[in-house]
């Protein structure tokens, strides 16, 4: 980044559009309750403004009854000024499955003429093939594309393999690499040595990190990583941050006063984005996830909080809650055996998933479709060889054999078809936009053409609800809601006095 005077300046991605209320509020926020912080955001001075991609589309659709395509030209429109970036799973686009090229090609195409400016691009495995051509496709269209390196903790995975990924990832053409630490694993060391390393082997390589606070340790990773010459730091606004989210924005700004760095963000603007998602938060209660302090035995299990979360609800199901300490000590196991995926979307559902199916059923006695294809490379290739007896098993289930090829390469050309499906549906529009839409989620998208007509739907509590939830969160279920009239009797006379809640 440039200097100011003789500070270095660091780029700050904002989060709160995206990441941070996915992460927090299993990405329930309605476009409505963003619009009013737009202005602040597009004029705070952030390198990029993440909007769109993630959990973000599925959850448009599937909750809010809203449009994700028509959110992105929202977010154009409102910040004019501003890259807007997105999150992308490679060959899976938004989607839990590779995609053809054509499909990549044409996502790709449309996100870009929609509004999208960068597009951090990663791969659950690490697998660059399966990033190669939505890259391809970003550089056509003329925008950022940014490379991802998911980080984890494993006997196979070195700083030096780290660095050899971010060489393979710059050889296809990126404008940007991204170390990505998605489940708050990164330590302050490991931060700096790996920056270090990439700065050291590939120059002034732009380098952006990305982690979040549930350990507790990563505000000072995102210092040492500074240190080392990472380039861009991802934060959210402080009133969505912390928990399983991320370090707060102000805080980083705070932290690098009478430092070499800074940020050279507007604080005054911080403080309204910082107002505005302050008085949003309590609508949406409900959703908020239940880890709100520090969660450091994630170093040893290496499991995301939300991956616990989505764990206990399905032995909940089984009638098994009892039996999640059996399920933690086994996902490591199944992680292993599976040659060490890093455990992000959809590498931490499969993993978990299956680490229930060994507990409940039996190591191995049935395997879900998902891990079958994971340990047969149908999803990529992981950093260690899978156990033989695992790729026995998954043949067996699975009636098909392991591939070393690219997986997408066996998916040939599907646009044409998927137009052709949607076609068939109530409320399809026509566009390639509702294509890729009914591509990314076919069940979903057909009654969200049904009912888009009837407009967004904000899931949240109404402000008055909302209000008295934080209230009886705040002092108490005793809390006081409504006013309270008193009759008092000073000197001989009465005195009604009418006591608002607090």
């Amino acid at each position: 980044m440039s200097d100011q005077g003789n500070k270095r300046v660091i780029g700050v991605t904002e989060l709160a559009l995206r990441d941070a209320h996915q992460s927090l509020m299993a990405t329930r926020m309605a476009l409505e309750d963003m619009e009013g912080a737009c202005a602040d955001l597009d004029a705070a001075g952030f390198w990029s403004v993440e909007c769109w991609g993630g959990a973000t589309f599925d959850a448009c659709i599937r909750f809010l009854n809203e449009d994700p395509w028509e959110r992105l030209r929202t977010f154009r429109r409102l910040m004019p000024n501003s890259r807007l970036q997105m999150l992308l799973r490679g060959q899976n686009l938004l989607g839990y499955r590779h995609y053809a090229d054509d499909v990549v090609d044409a996502f790709v195409d449309r996100a870009a003429e929609n509004g999208m400016d960068v597009f951090r691009t990663f791969d659950a495995l690490n697998d660059v093939r399966n990033v190669e051509r939505a890259l391809k496709a970003v550089k056509k269209a003329g925008k950022h594309a940014q490379g991802t390196i998911c980080y984890t903790v494993s006997p196979l995975h070195t700083v030096e393999g780290y660095v050899q990924l971010a060489r393979d990832l710059m050889d296809l053409g990126c404008d940007s690499l991204c170390l990505k630490d998605m489940a708050a694993l990164l330590k302050p060391q490991p931060a700096y040595d790996i920056v270090r390393g990439i700065k050291d082997a590939l120059g002034d390589v732009p380098v952006h990190v990305h982690c979040h606070s549930t350990t507790g340790v990563t505000l000072v990773s995102l210092m040492k990583a500074i240190e080392a010459g990472a380039d861009v730091v991802d934060t959210a606004i402080s009133s969505l941050s912390l928990g399983p989210g991320h370090n707060p924005t102000e805080s980083l700004v705070e932290m690098l006063e009478g430092t070499p760095y800074t940020t050279a963000l507007d604080k005054d603007r911080l403080t309204r984005i910082k107002d505005h998602f302050a008085a949003v938060r309590p609508k949406y209660t409900q959703f908020m996830s239940a880890i709100t302090g520090v969660e450091t035995e994630i170093f040893d299990s290496q499991i995301p909080g939300g991956m616990i979360s989505n764990m206990e609800s399905q032995l909940r199901q089984q009638g098994a809650g009892d039996r999640l300490k059996d399920v933690l000590l086994e996902v490591p196991r199944v992680r292993a055996d599976a040659g060490y995926p890093p455990l992000v979307t959809p590498s931490s559902q499969i993993v978990g998933t299956q680490a229930v199916f060994n507990v409940l059923m039996g190591k191995y006695k049935v395997l879900t479709g998902e891990f079958a294809d994971l340990a047969l490379g149908y999803y990529g290739k992981t950093a260690g060889e899978v156990q033989p007896d695992v790729i026995a098993a998954a043949q067996a289930q699975a009636k098909k054999d392991p591939i070393t090829v690219r997986p997408a390469d066996l998916i040939p050309n599907e646009f044409p078809k998927l137009r052709a499906e949607a076609e068939k549906l109530d409320g399809f529009d026509g566009t390639e936009e509702d294509v890729l839409t009914y591509a990314m989620f076919p069940g979903v998208a057909a009654g969200f053409f049904k009912t888009r007509p009837e407009g967004p739907k904000n899931v949240g509590l109404d402000p008055a609800q909302a209000e008295a939830n934080a209230r009886a969160a705040a002092f108490g279920a005793n809390a006081v809601t409504t006013p309270i009239k008193y009759e008092v009797k000073v000197g001989g006379k009465t005195h009604t006095v009418q006591v608002q809640p607090a």
